[in-house]
């Protein structure tokens, strides 16, 4: 089942399983930022309004908007 990176508290852990269709050029800097398919995150700190978010991904720390993280498509690891 996908999960939302807006769902996840600080502490959950998921794999990453695609992208939503759309925001191509944003789509490519998150593959070059390292969250490509099976990817394994996990979200290490939410803001207090939910925004942004940040992860940890392949030992190194990510910060995304709510909008960014909406074309993330991930499953709880």
């Amino acid at each position: 089942m996908d999960v939302s990176l807006q769902e996840m508290k600080p502490g959950d852990t998921a794999r990453v399983v695609g992208f939503a269709k759309g925001e191509r050029d944003y789509r490519q800097r998150l593959l070059a930022m390292g969250l490509t398919p099976g990817a394994v995150f996990s979200v290490t700190r939410v803001a207090p309004l939910g925004d942004p978010v940040e992860i940890t991904v392949r030992n190194f720390t990510l910060t995304l908007r709510k909008d960014e993280a909406a074309i993330l498509k991930a499953v709880r690891a």
